[in-house]
């Protein structure tokens, strides 16, 4: 086993053993576990529906609805299966989708139906299942895809799964098997997660896209047609023929028929009352009545208490129908336990005492409702489909209008004893689908008396919504609860991002938001409102209604403004930072310049404005707008400018941090790191190395105190000490901090694709470019080709975003590839990365103009030596006239690229241009003498060199005494 996403596993043989009670293993895939040895998730091969005795399914009825008994053979979802059939076809290498509907739509089958299609076309399929609060037995499964066409890996209950789960997933092995076309198909009841999700998989270079199973054709022919395949499926096991006599009780056209299973449940009981001669019930819920009283009749066979006389085996349970139903009530909340957790939940419900034996009662119930899978050594299996165990759970609990279906006294506590933390301050391991199943029963359409049960268990204690995860919180935002509950949870919500919770909190947020603007009168209540909405609606992904909210916000903050401005303009400064992030998280990067240039202007009114008690937090306020300014002027190539706002930043962040470095060093750090990166962009090498020195310093006491808070910042600071080390020519040590970098990165990427991979890919990059300037030739290769690899996949799915990184590393591999003698694979490089240049050059010229250039110069090097000298001169050409171009605006930025380029296509051209090759060298030694005459340190091997070049260049063409010359003014050179 591995807790690390890249772990390998042995080609044919694994060993499994049992270590406190079970063991678990797959071959062909990674195993990713928690702390405490569980697995996150556990994956095993699918297998088609085995029959299910008859005998067995008509004691329990509702045994013919669960999706794994496939008692009615799949009919309809025609449009559907094509969809997913074209989605299996398609030439992307990996895909996922979002299949979601509501519950009882018919996700399962639908799922099960295409790996059965799938498998007819030799595709494999696998099944993962969430593992944290799961049982998990003893089992070895071999996941290897030899010989198979494709792979198909099924998610249920994806929207449950906590995002940084999902991301392991996303990161195993199983999904990187080169050539094999991957489809991973994530069954969800909404789509309120998808947008994270979906970048999270993006991250991964994963194709993209979502399916909504929509409510059965409205039709009374297609709905019929369903009814009948259902009816005639659950005939055969009733042992008659007349099936087509049997007709439905509830009209097929009413809206409550467009739900797959409301049709299964409708022909179940029709087909179930015409053979024991009762009157099906007329609606929906009187059906579900129906079911649930043949679960109550068969309790109290079992039993043989004598109140039901339906005729079948008598006297095997020794708990009675009462405490059997309050058991059923325990395991809908719980799911399945192992036998010790059966126990506990039981005691935590009461049901325990001298006559009331949890043993018995768990070994009667599992003779009711046995494990899922055979050898399963599991209790407390809930009823199923889920659907039903949500409709049961309402009808015991108090409060409902449905007469026929009495309700229990004992229910509301059990709700409140079951979700209760332990005397260690523990939420139970069932929370979360306890939380979910009575948010999603208290629908308003569906049971709306489950509220106060809810209300009554977070009032005593909101922080179970936080514990019970995101998919809880979504369903407690869709159900109508109490403002004042809700609040109240929205108190306790942590102040930034939080990967698993994020979606969850968005949809609170936003139904408080919904709830409260349309009532609020007060402009600056208004406005904190908005604020807070656009925030959250941004760490969920939904970053294009985070920006309309933030700009709704701004609106606001401007009349408070208009009106008073020394109260409020502070918050219009935040409200603009805010408008310049989301904007370019959306790609509009050039429009993000111009709030976070107001928002520096009001923060430095308020800073010369302050009274000494308010200058420090005045002066906080201005160094954050002045380092997000940098950030936005940086994104759009206006490098001089990002180096005066962060170094601005960086002067009021230290002198911050000299008098309280508790608070304030951390941010001292960012912005250090900020003008680094910036100094080194806008070519002022020379003073970036003391400033990552002293960045990484920070940062690794920070991170000695706090790792998981730092370590990401840590690996920045490693990475951006590698840089600075090779902009001052100090080759043999840039790789070692990038290196540090890298396995930081690493081990991040592997909890978080979404938040790290990007970054990761960054330091590879760094890591090739490094390598390569230490003279580790072919080690410059697999990180540099690692980080395309990722940046192509982001780019795809994002390319405003990720085109500008993916464009240098091309650059980059090209140049490493081309110096292990692999030219063929260089000129491919070389021409994808000005493809993309070219592309970012006309959206933004000053941003990518330089790299342009230097991606040509490449380009013209590959092309000479693979003997099209005619399209090498077009490329290196074209490459000098744009350095030309920038070194007359700035030379220090842009001379020293013109310069590394002439003396490029000196050394390069010469034997098959010589001419323009020595017109280059010329050029290049004219340009040299004049830097060597400023920086004579810097410069004076570089002379050498591009004299050296031309020398050679004079022998070529014959012109023996010009070379003479020269080798003899090399003897004056100094290095």
């Amino acid at each position: 086993m591995s807790a690390a996403p890249d772990s390998t596993v042995p080609p044919a043989h694994q060993s499994v053993r049992a270590e406190s009670g079970f063991a678990y293993g797959v071959i062909g895939a990674d195993l990713h576990i928690l702390g405490n040895g569980m697995p996150l998730y556990l994956l095993g091969n699918w297998s088609p529906a085995a029959p299910a005795p008859t005998p067995w399914l008509r004691e329990l009825p509702s045994r013919m609805l669960n999706a794994r008994n496939a008692v009615v053979g799949f009919h309809g979802r025609h449009d559907e299966r094509r969809s997913l059939h074209a989605w299996l076809a398609e030439d992307a290498r990996l895909s996922m989708r979002w299949l979601h509907g509501v519950g009882g739509q018919g996700k399962t089958r639908l799922a099960d139906q295409l790996a059965l299609e799938a498998g007819a076309r030799g595709w494999k399929t696998v099944v993962a299942t969430h593992g944290p609060g799961a049982v998990v037995r003893s089992a070895s499964h071999d996941l290897r895809s030899d010989n198979h066409a494709g792979l198909l890996i099924i998610v249920d209950y994806a929207d449950r799964w906590p995002l940084s789960h999902l991301n392991w997933l996303f990161s195993n092995s199983l999904l990187r098997q080169p050539g094999l076309p991957i489809r991973v198909l994530l069954l969800a009841r909404t789509d309120d997660a998808w947008l994270p999700v979906s970048e999270a998989a993006a991250e991964q270079g994963a194709a993209t896209s979502q399916q909504r199973l929509d409510a059965l054709p409205a039709t009374v022919t297609a709905r019929t047609e369903m009814f009948s395949a259902a009816r005639d499926g659950f005939a055969q096991h009733y042992g008659f023929a007349e099936s087509p006599t049997v007709v439905p009780a509830v009209p097929l056209e009413s809206a409550g028929m467009g739900l797959t299973l409301a049709l299964h449940v409708t022909a179940l009981v029709a087909v179930d009352a015409h053979v024991s001669g009762r009157r099906a019930p007329a609606d929906m819920a009187g059906l579900t009545v129906y079911l649930l009283d043949r679960e109550h009749a068969h309790w109290s066979r079992m039993a043989d208490d004598g109140t039901h006389h339906v005729g079948a085996t008598r006297g095997a349970l020794r708990t009675t129908p009462e405490v059997m139903n309050h058991t059923v009530f325990v395991a809908s909340l719980t799911g399945p336990q192992t036998h010790d957790r059966g126990r506990t939940a039981l005691r935590d419900a009461g049901i325990h005492g001298a006559s009331h034996r949890p043993d018995q009662i768990l070994a009667d119930h599992a003779l009711c409702y046995p494990a899922a899978q055979p050898g399963d050594r599991t209790v407390l299996e809930p009823l199923y489909p889920d659907r039903l165990a949500e409709d049961f759970l309402a009808l015991t609990l108090p409060g409902h209008s449905v007469t026929d279906y009495p309700a229990q006294a004992w229910a509301g506590p059990t709700s409140r004893l079951l979700t209760v933390r332990d005397e260690e301050g523990s939420a139970p391991a069932h929370l979360a689908r306890a939380l979910t199943f009575l948010a999603s029963a208290a629908m308003p359409d569906r049971w709306p008396h489950l509220t106060g049960y809810v209300e009554e268990i977070l009032r005593t204690d909101p922080l179970l919504a936080l514990d019970a995860g995101g998919a809880a919180l979504t369903a407690l935002a869709a159900a109508e609860l109490d403002t004042e509950v809700l609040e109240a949870i929205e108190e306790r919500l942590p102040p930034g991002s939080h990967t698993d919770l994020d979606t969850g909190i968005a949809a609170l947020v936003h139904g408080l938001a919904v709830r409260r603007l349309p009532r609020t009168r007060d402009p600056l209540t208004r406005a904190r409102e908005l604020d807070r909405l656009g925030g959250r609606l941004g760490f969920a992904g939904r970053h294009a209604e985070g920006l309309e909210r933030t700009q709704e916000a701004l609106e606001t903050w401007r009349s408070l403004v208009a009106a008073c401005p020394q109260t409020h303009e502070t918050g219009l400064a935040g409200a603009l930072t805010d408008l310049g992030i989301r904007l370019a998280r959306v790609g509009r990067r050039e429009e993000a310049v111009a709030p976070a240039q107001e928002a520096v202007g009001i923060c430095r009114r308020a800073a010369e404005a302050a009274t000494p008690g308010a200058r420090t937090d005045a002066d906080d306020g201005l160094a954050t707008a002045l380092n997000e300014l940098g950030i936005r002027l940086s994104e759009v190539g206006r490098r001089e400018e990002a180096v005066t706002a962060a170094a601005e930043a960086v002067a009021l962040r230290r002198r911050l941090a000299s008098t309280n470095p508790a608070v304030y060093e951390e941010g001292l750090a960012a912005a250090l790191n900020n003008l680094g990166s910036f100094l080194s962009r806008a070519g002022h090498r020379s003073e970036t190395l003391e400033i990552g020195q002293e960045v990484l310093a920070i940062q690794r006491r920070l991170t000695a105190e706090d790792r998981a808070a730092h370590e990401p910042q840590l690996a920045t600071a490693l990475s951006n000490l590698g840089i600075h080390l090779w902009e001052a020519h100090r080759m043999d040590e840039a790789h070692v901090p990038t290196r540090e970098a890298v396995a930081i990165r690493r081990r991040l990427a592997a909890v978080n694709p979404a938040a790290y991979e990007s970054h990761l890919a960054d330091a590879l990059a760094n890591l090739g470019a490094h390598l390569a300037g230490a003279g580790f030739l072919e080690d410059a290769v697999p990180p540099t080709a690692e980080a395309v690899a990722i940046q192509r996949r982001l780019a795809r799915a994002n390319p405003a975003a990720y085109e500008p990184d993916l464009a240098w590393t091309l650059s980059n591999l090209g140049a490493h590839l081309y110096e292990v003698q692999r030219l063929p694979d260089a000129l491919t490089a070389g021409r994808e990365a000005v493809e993309v240049l070219r592309r970012l050059v006309g959206v933004n010229p000053a941003a990518h103009e330089q790299d342009l250039a230097s991606g040509l110069g490449n380009l013209g090097v590959y092309l000479i030596r693979a003997g099209r000298p005619e399209e090498a001169a077009e490329a290196s050409g074209e490459s000098v006239a744009i350095l030309r171009r920038l070194a007359a605006g700035n030379p220090a930025l842009h001379e020293p690229e013109l310069l590394r380029t002439w003396w490029t296509i000196a050394d390069e051209h010469k034997n098959q241009r010589p001419h323009a090759a020595l017109e280059a060298a010329e050029q290049a030694v004219r340009l040299c003498r004049r830097l060597v005459a400023a920086e004579p340190d810097t410069y004076a091997t570089d002379l050498r060199i591009v004299l050296t070049a031309q020398a050679d260049i004079l022998r070529i063409l014959g012109r023996m005494t010009e070379a003479d010359a020269i080798v003899r003014e090399l003897g004056d050179v100094r290095l």
